[in-house]
């Protein structure tokens, strides 16, 4: 996470990176509470997770991109949770289609202070292309057999996240050691100290 992002991200909810996808990492937003509740912090969440350089300042960022963001991030939520469990989301599926047809922001390199290429956008990108990357991403997911068979639903307790296993073995079980796996190790603790006193 980018040092500008940190700042604005450190007000209320921390931004979270754990599922491994973009488009996974919009869905985490939502949990435990929502973590896109204000512009800023959408601007600070779009820098982190990649989806602008840094610094990129979306000059035209407004509430209405939230709402546009949250929107989303319910179609791929269901579209992924469906896959997972064996039940087809339609109407998420052809709402993320029909969001990935958009042009994603257009890359460009740039000359860095020091010399090195840098990436950079040609224009300040709008609510539709920045969906659009996000779409196109959880397309991608769904469509790739090998990246799709490892998402995994997080084992923590009442924990609705969904992430990449790209573990060895893929043998991982939490959306996050240091949160869910924590927590986790935790009350096996606790569970275990309880039984010594018993």
């Amino acid at each position: 996470m980018t040092s500008s992002a940190l700042g604005t991200a450190s007000v209320g909810s921390e931004l979270r990176f754990d599922p491994g996808r973009l488009c996974l990492d919009l869905v985490a937003t939502g949990h435990p509470d929502d973590r896109l509740d204000s512009v800023d912090r959408l601007r600070a969440w779009c820098t982190a997770a990649g989806l602008v350089p840094d610094p990129t300042p979306l000059h035209g960022a407004h509430p209405g991109w939230l709402v546009d963001f949250r929107e989303l991030r319910a179609h791929i939520g269901l579209l992924v949770r469906g896959e997972l469990g064996g039940r087809p989301a339609p109407g998420a599926l052809e709402r993320v289609n029909s969001l990935a047809r958009e042009a994603p922001p257009a890359p460009r390199a740039v000359r860095a202070p020091d010399g090195t290429l840098a990436r950079a956008l040609h224009d300040d990108p709008d609510c539709a292309a920045l969906i659009a990357a996000v779409a196109r991403d959880t397309v991608d997911l769904l469509t790739d057999p090998v990246t799709r068979a490892r998402l995994r639903q997080c084992e923590g307790d009442n924990c609705p996240l969904i992430y990449l296993d790209t573990s060895r073995g893929g043998r991982r079980r939490w959306c996050s050691s240091e949160v869910c796996g924590n927590r986790e190790r935790v009350a096996r603790h606790r569970r275990r100290a309880a039984l010594a006193r018993a």
